[in-house]
């Protein structure tokens, strides 16, 4: 007796819920915390019906009863777990995780814990979890419409080969929507393209090459400037008076922008960049011509005046603007980015190519150096041959 005593304070120590049934279902011993949970003195504990009391419904009463005595016929081979829903003496319910095993032939032990805490912080975590992915839906079905917004107002490839029956145009977002951002142009004696990189990708790059959208139509259209110089100049005046409208606000966005003018008599190339180089490939030579160290946009302390750089075209040079997206690529046997030099092999290589084998290899050499890294960067590469 004094063995049992010391057994039960022991248990009640721990707190846990401690059942011994009957191979008939009734019970045999329930220890303190069990009958505290329920609000009942022993005798009044054992005038109740365990099953029924400790369930919320008659099927599922049976249904647990049946499920329990069935450890009897295993006998000792096996113990169940399972999690139950109880209701408490308050109105309340308690989340009981249960282990039965066999005792002996006559009697099975159910041990009990109280993880009604724990079950209540997964509901909030799954609760938080479902809010988050309806969130991030929401965002993500945002920017997917922001994305056909930004596609309506991108020219196709198309436009591009009705000025150059022989090009090609890689674009290439790093998120649904990009920051860089092309323009194509043409006048009765002109041909233009210009391609933007701007400050950032995703949402903010992509609200960027809107505004650069806006500047380009400004100046082009409206202001019908013609020399690439003063088309840069005209875009960062414009460009700061955009972004800079607030009192006391200063904004550190900006694009940085290369821009070729093709006169189609003469083929005479006039190239001004705004921290952007293009290349021009004549046979298998690959010559670089590099844009002024300031971009479109704030840069503190610094007077900029663009320039221009005068080429003369031959019949199949090819030339080649493109953002930085391409060249900063992580990959390779080393995880290094592919950097320039490397570009500038590849484009040897691909010298002899159609403008449409170019794209196809320079997609291919792109992926496979990248592998099974993330994509760095928006990626916009144009390419035409004379």
């Amino acid at each position: 007796m004094y063995q049992l005593d010391v057994q039960e304070q022991i248990l009640d120590k721990l707190n846990t819920l401690t059942v011994v049934l009957n191979n008939d279902g009734s019970l045999y011993y329930v220890s303190k915390s069990v009958k505290d949970l329920f609000g009942l003195n022993s005798d009044e504990f054992n005038s109740y019906n365990w099953w029924e009391m400790a369930r919320f419904s008659k099927p599922e009463c049976n249904e647990i009863k049946n499920r329990i005595l069935k450890t009897f016929k295993n006998n000792h081979s096996t113990s169940q777990n399972f999690e139950h829903l109880i209701p408490t003496i308050n109105g309340g319910k308690k989340y009981i995780r249960w282990n039965i095993s066999y005792l002996n032939d006559d009697q099975l032990i159910a041990v009990g814990h109280d993880i009604t805490e724990n079950k209540l912080k997964e509901k909030r975590l799954i609760q938080s979890n479902n809010l988050l992915l309806e969130q991030n839906k929401n965002i993500t079905d945002s920017i997917q419409y922001a994305q056909r917004i930004q596609q309506s107002i991108l020219q196709s490839s198309e436009v591009l080969k009705s000025l150059f029956a022989e090009s090609f145009l890689i674009y290439k977002p790093k998120d649904i929507v990009s920051g860089d951002y092309y323009w194509f142009y043409e006048t009765p004696i002109y041909k233009y393209i210009a391609v933007v990189d701007c400050t950032g990708h995703g949402v903010p790059g992509a609200m960027m090459s809107m505004l650069a959208n806006s500047l380009f139509k400004e100046v082009f259209i409206n202001k019908k400037i013609t020399e690439p110089n003063e088309i840069l100049n005209a875009l960062d005046v414009e460009l700061n008076a955009a972004i800079n409208k607030q009192e006391g606000a200063t904004f550190y966005d900006g694009m940085d922008v290369s821009i070729i003018r093709i006169e189609k008599d003469t083929n005479e190339l006039i190239f001004a960049g705004a921290f952007r180089s293009i290349l021009v490939q004549r046979g298998n030579e690959i010559i670089e011509l590099k844009g002024d160290r300031y971009p479109i946009g704030f840069l503190s302390g610094i007077e900029k005046q663009f320039t221009n750089v005068s080429f003369l075209l031959n019949a199949e040079d090819s030339i080649y603007l493109y953002t930085d997206g391409f060249i900063d690529q992580f990959g390779g046997a080393k995880n290094k980015k592919l950097n320039k030099t490397n570009f500038k092999e590849l484009l040897k290589t691909i010298a002899d190519m159609n403008c449409e084998e170019r794209e196809a290899f320079l997609e291919y050499a792109f992926n496979n150096w990248k592998q099974d890294n993330d994509q760095t960067d928006d990626i916009l590469l144009v390419g035409i041959k004379v």
